[in-house]
């Protein structure tokens, strides 16, 4: 198999998560889930091989081991947790030790950035990581408060949705200030 394809369905399988989690409620006992959770963790660590993927595998890990011990749905649920905490911190630690997380996309496809599309940069890892923390935050109160089925929807589908939104808000903004740039404008 190639590393495209199991890419693609690592991702797909994170995307399922919080559906296969909500549909076998009732149906399978939670420890055997836990296996899936374990497994999806290595996986993404594996196919990604980034070593803040392997401190994810490894929280995924003691989740689905509370889980096997416990036989509880909770620490399932909170595996959208764990991945909006390591992305936080990741994004956050490049805050600290520049170049940013997004400035480093950037450089992918652009290596020469002007100093005010590193500010601009720099600003929109800041963006990510508030939304880190919102998404970390509404995952950890509808795995604590929220019914089966919120904790479903929100981190089955609006949690995307927004980061669709947040996605598109910012490729939207990024043109206006691409344009700013080449017309001379330094501040961002």
């Amino acid at each position: 198999m190639s590393s495209r394809f199991l890419t693609v369905v690592v991702a797909l399988a994170t995307v399922a998560y919080p559906l296969v989690i909500y549909l076998a409620l009732g149906r399978v006992e939670p420890r055997w889930m836990a296996l899936l959770l374990v497994l999806l963790g290595l996986a993404r660590a594996w196919v990604t091989r980034e070593p803040f993927w392997l401190v994810a595998a490894a929280g995924a890990a003691v989740l689905g081991g509370v889980t096997l011990l416990g036989n509880s749905v909770l620490p399932l649920k909170l595996y959208p947790v764990l991945v909006s905490t390591v992305l936080f911190a990741v994004f956050a630690a490049s805050l600290a030790r520049p170049p940013s997380a997004i400035e480093r996309l950037a450089r992918l496809t652009d290596p020469d950035l002007p100093p005010a599309a590193v500010a601009y940069t720099r600003r929109v890892t800041q963006v990510w990581c508030g939304f880190f923390v919102f998404n970390g935050t509404v995952s950890l109160g509808t795995a604590l408060w929220g019914s089966p089925a919120t904790w479903a929807l929100y981190n089955g589908l609006l949690a995307y949705v927004l980061m669709g939104v947040l996605f598109g808000g910012e490729w939207l903004m990024r043109r206006r200030v691409k344009a700013r740039i080449a017309a001379g404008e330094a501040h961002v």
